[in-house]
């Protein structure tokens, strides 16, 4: 074996709650676990301003500090928390192989996969500025909803989750106004009826986001087109929710590991483990349901334990190259 190939006894593919949720009981647990950031360090959260449902932060906490805190503590057990990212694998064989950039070659007994997934965007550059600037854009009811309470939004989407998270700001917020792209929901008959018979939901058929209208700071309203008689009229809103899906970063996965329609990777129910020994996954690459930061690290939780009762097993008498991790 070349000497330029690290060997790992545990890598941990992907940060943000899952991944250094694992990283904390994988260190504990003496797995030397070795993880990489990825191309966004901190995943999802770090786009979010207020995080207040995430138990120990009785004044809530912004997603980026509550982050850098869970590196930290990550850290503190002997993490080695790594910039870059895997851009390829091979898990055919007897060793787990990943490459970091494609340049750097590294040979794990486990691995765990916390890659998360991204939440789908219109693409508009208003709806990416009030986005970035944490000011009434958001791609998650459940977690954004509260900050709306009694007051009138907006959603874009036609399938079950658009309904549901619809369905949920109804109870929060004076009025929700769902905007549908089509003539038709995507979404199942049981859903579609529950937003129909909602008093504070008014839909809008046939109907596109032209502008997502701010003050600079936060949002204001959004402006919208029907596209069948290309009547434009703005709604007045503080809120502006996304809900036409994620996709979960797992393309490099294809091939290996076995993935659902969407992308997402099928776990064997009630573990964290895949379809190949040895390799687990966590948080929202597997995980479409919930999609909540407490969720994801308690799944970070399962997959670490996961791979040590998977290396006990084994007999693991991986050499790993300590003096190169730490």
């Amino acid at each position: 074996m070349s000497d330029s190939i690290e060997r790992v006894k545990c890598l941990i593919i992907g940060s943000g709650p899952a991944g250094y949720t694992a990283a904390i009981y994988a260190a504990r647990a003496n797995m030397y676990p070795v993880l990489y950031q990825g191309t966004q360090p901190g995943g999802q959260l770090t786009t979010t301003n207020d995080v207040e449902n995430f138990p120990g932060y009785p004044d809530g906490i912004t997603g980026p500090e509550m982050m850098i805190e869970l590196q930290k503590q990550a850290e503190r057990f002997g993490t080695d928390v790594r910039d870059g990212w895997i851009s390829k694998v091979d898990f055919l064989g007897d060793v787990h192989k990943v490459w970091v950039q494609d340049d750097k070659e590294i040979h794990c007994e486990t691995v765990i996969i916390s890659t998360g997934a991204t939440a789908m965007y219109l693409g508009l550059p208003s709806e990416q500025k009030y986005l970035q600037l944490g000011g009434g854009v958001s791609a998650c009811a459940v977690c954004d909803g509260f900050f709306y309470r009694n007051q009138e939004v907006v959603i874009v989407g036609a399938g079950d989750s658009a309904c549901e998270e619809a369905h949920y700001l109804s109870k929060l917020c004076k009025k929700v106004t769902m905007l549908v792209r089509r003539d038709e929901f995507r979404a199942s008959q049981i859903m579609q009826a529950r937003v129909k018979n909602t008093p504070n939901i008014e839909i809008l058929y046939n109907t596109n986001t032209d502008e997502v209208l701010g003050d600079g700071q936060v949002v204001t309203g959004v402006r919208v087109k029907n596209n069948i008689t290309d009547e434009v009229h703005e709604i007045p809103a503080t809120g502006f929710f996304v809900a036409i899906g994620h996709k979960p970063n797992t393309d490099i996965f294809k091939g290996f590991l076995d993935l659902d329609p969407t992308g997402y990777i099928i776990n064997v129910p009630g573990t964290s483990k895949t379809n190949i020994d040895g390799v687990f996954v966590s948080g929202d690459a597997a995980d479409h349901v919930y999609r909540q930061a407490i969720t994801a690290a308690g799944t970070g939780c399962m997959a670490a334990l996961d791979a040590e009762r998977y290396l006990a097993s084994i007999d693991s008498t991986f050499e790993v190259n300590t003096a190169t991790n730490y």
